[in-house]
């Protein structure tokens, strides 16, 4: 009889050269598993294999374990791998980690190709798929992002005696590094730089080398700068984005409709640079709708100049959105788009995308329709100089605009605020504050701009042409990314109705909460003692607003569809929107791609982020500010109020300057707190007195760090008798052991 495997190739003989020659011929599937079936490896023979690696691996012929074997310097198909740099184009480029370069050779470099959902930046570590053999050169697909950390750090040059120095770091989280005599970059002592690290050293201080002086640590836009490189954001274009910008030309009439005429105008804060909305009303001819309005907002047309695919594309995702500074604007655009070609400046022609709503006497919306137009701004006015014509202050607004455009615009904005007042959107009254430098960009003061109806009446008309975006894309059933806001979690509302009741005041059941429950509650404690104290309670309470491809409404704003469409200058989110009415309604070039539409969930994720990202880069560089600005006046006393309550202390903000600082619990005097937390206040267990959110105190600042944009208060105000302790103070309290409590003997066995 034949044996079965008469004519199967039989397996080559195991030995060290069959191993490496396998490795050499397989790269990227060289396991144990593939090795034991090429040599038809069975029973006693794995011991042999195993054998065999072992010794070929403490011979340094072959690296790797138990996934994957390969011969030195061979690079894996899957591997970890850092983003370290940019191409010429703004590329981002790869290396593998834990390269030896005395070992191995120079560092390979790939060119990173992103995913959906898994958008990576310079620093950090990515898992991702080696390509060498694409035509365009070595590439890396990103599998999935590890890792977001800086290439680079910022610190603080402290020179020595040797010509060389050391980098003082901005955060508690970095290390300290030293600094060769010939990698100093021409730092003096007490620049503020930026180095990049060498590998680290088996002994000592890590080293690295100054890649730039940024400037005098004194300066805003050194402080600034520290927020940039603490939270990754891209803040300098690539040349090749730049060239791109450059070589835009303006947009043509295809598709457009000629709407130069119309008296569309932009009113911005006085220091605006770009201007990306304009406005118009007047009343509606048609007899059916007496007493309405026709409202027309007009948007920079980005999507003709910022194309799916195109490099301006590409690092306007990679920003997600403009950051804003006291003294300066990171873009996501470059100047050639924000501040030019698509700023709506006076008297020049510049493409847009406009949205005519007709709205009844009532403010209720009858209908709207988009376009895509061609317009040319008939006057450029501040809030401040629009607001004093309409209220019949001399000015250099001219009669005929005032009565012909502002008296218009006025009229349907009651309107609209009359619909406002009905919906009931969620009311809270928290002010802004604004820093305000000197000319060497230290703090001079901080103010609160006073709201003018200027300010809510472009406001209500840029959210009508939000819902108007989401509305007409929704019915058109083309993908888009919503502004969503949810309801409060129950866990949050739960806490809320806990800490409501120490002030008597009843919560509705979560099944049936609207906005309007919370404006009750905000509106009966208007100029009282809770007011300040109960709208910070209130806000907490709330859920963080995303953007994001399902539609679960917006629960501040008490709207069932709402869309970022009102800022494509800024927010890469507005873009979208754009791109996406231009390809449903049929208006042209510049609409939604197929790349953009498989990738709308990770874009939402990746600007979800980006504006996380901005917000606290925003909050961080104020801090600094204020403690640089507060360092000069240690052991001054401040009136201050409490904004903060956790189980270490209290934050303390001092309203002159906006800037919170911390009290720690430890030193708020001789009595033991406990920790409220539903209540928000430290309780005293002997006295029962303490400190609850909202409190007005009286502080010494002891401390302010302006590189940390740390500050330290101590309390000088006694504490107060407070409302009926909630359940988890009580829980806390019982958690503890009373001073001069004896330990209960354990019971022995038996008794």
């Amino acid at each position: 009889m034949a044996r079965r495997d008469r004519g199967k190739p039989q397996a080559p003989e195991l030995n060290r050269e069959a191993i490496l020659r396998f490795i050499a011929e397989n790269p990227g599937r060289a396991t144990k598993r593939d090795l034991a079936k090429a040599f038809g490896v069975k029973g006693g023979a794995r011991i042999e294999l195993k054998t065999l690696l072992a010794e070929l691996q403490s011979e340094g012929v072959v690296e790797g374990g138990r996934k994957h074997y390969s011969a030195p310097g061979e690079l894996p198909k899957i591997g970890v791998a850092e983003i370290r740099h940019r191409d010429d184009e703004g590329g981002l480029l790869a290396e593998p980690a834990g390269w030896d370069e005395e070992a191995r050779g120079p560092r390979p470099r790939f060119r990173v190709i992103q995913t959906s959902g898994n958008t990576a930046g310079i620093g950090d570590r990515i898992l991702a798929h080696f390509d060498y053999d694409n035509e365009d050169g070595p590439t890396a697909r990103t599998i999935r992002v590890l890792e977001k950390r800086g290439g680079s750090a910022l610190g603080v040059f402290r020179s020595n005696n040797f010509g060389g120095g050391r980098i003082e770091p901005v955060e508690r989280r970095q290390l300290e590094y030293r600094v060769a005599p010939d990698e100093t970059g021409g730092a003096k002592d007490g620049d503020l730089v930026e180095v990049e690290p060498h590998r680290v050293a088996r002994a000592g201080l890590p080293s690295a080398r100054v890649v730039e002086v940024i400037g005098s640590l004194g300066t805003e836009r050194a402080i600034s700068s520290i927020a940039l490189h603490a939270h990754s954001i891209p803040y300098v274009f690539p040349q090749a984005v730049l060239d791109e910008a450059e070589k835009a030309t303006a947009a043509t009439m295809d598709h457009r409709e000629d709407w130069r005429d119309v008296p569309l105008i932009t009113i911005d804060p006085r220091d605006a640079k770009d201007h990306d909305d304009a406005v118009y009303a007047e009343p509606d001819s048609d007899v059916a709708n007496p007493g309405g309005f026709i409202v027309t907002v007009a948007i920079a047309d980005v999507s003709w100049y910022v194309r799916p695919g195109s490099k301006l594309d590409a690092e306007a995702l990679l920003r997600g959105n403009s950051v804003y500074f006291p003294d300066r604007v990171v873009p996501m655009l470059p100047e050639r788009i924000s501040n030019d070609l698509c700023s709506l400046r006076e008297g020049v022609d510049r493409p847009a995308l406009a949205v005519r709503m007709v709205f009844g006497k009532d403010g209720s919306k009858r209908r709207h329709h988009f376009h895509r137009i061609m317009m040319r701004s008939h006057a450029r006015l501040s809030y401040e100089q629009a607001q004093a014509a309409v209220d019949g202050a001399e000015g250099d607004v001219s009669a005929d605009m005032v009565a012909n455009v502002l008296r218009p615009l006025w009229e349907a904005y009651q309107a609209l605020h009359t619909a406002r007042l009905h919906r009931q959107p969620l009311d809270l009254d928290l002010p802004e504050r604004k820093i305000l430098l000197r000319p060497d960009g230290k703090v001079d003061r901080v103010v609160i701009p006073e709201r003018l109806d200027a300010h809510r009446l472009i406001e209500e008309m840029m959210i009508q042409a939000n819902v108007a975006a989401a509305e007409t894309l929704e019915e058109k059933h083309q993908a888009l990314i919503f502004r969503a806001h949810d309801a409060p979690s129950m866990a949050r509302l739960e806490a809320l109705r806990d800490f409501l009741r120490t002030l008597d005041m009843p919560l509705a059941k979560s099944g049936s909460l609207r906005p309007a429950h919370f404006n009750h509650i905000l509106a009966n404690v208007r100029d009282t003692e809770h007011e300040s104290l109960v709208n910070e309670v209130v806000l907490r309470s709330q859920s963080q607003a995303v953007y994001a491809v399902e539609n679960i409404g917006h629960f501040g704003l008490n709207l069932a569809r709402y869309a970022h469409f009102t800022s494509p200058i800024r927010r890469y989110a507005d873009l979208i929107v754009h791109r996406a009415l231009v390809k449903a309604l049929g208006l042209g070039e510049g609409g939604l791609s197929s790349d953009d539409e498989a990738s709308m969930e990770g874009t939402a994720d990746t600007i979800s982020k980006a504006e996380r990202r901005a917000m606290a880069a925003e909050r961080d560089t104020v801090d600094r500010l204020i403690a640089h600005h507060l360092a000069e006046h240690v052991g001054d006393e401040f009136a201050g109020r409490i904004t903060g309550v956790t189980k270490s202390g209290l934050f303390v903000q001092l309203p002159t300057f906006g800037a919170d600082g911390f009290i720690p619990i430890s030193s708020l005097g001789n009595d033991y707190y406990h920790y409220d937390e539903a209540g928000h206040m430290l309780v005293g267990q002997r006295s029962h007195l303490g400190f609850r959110l909202g409190d007005s105190v009286m502080v010494r600042l002891v401390e302010a760090v302006p590189l940390a944009g740390s500050i330290r208060f101590e309390m000088l105000s006694e504490p107060r008798k407070l409302p009926g302790a909630t359940a988890s103070f009580h829980k806390a309290r019982s958690r503890l052991r009373r001073p001069g409590d004896r330990p209960k003997e354990k019971r022995r066995k038996g008794r």
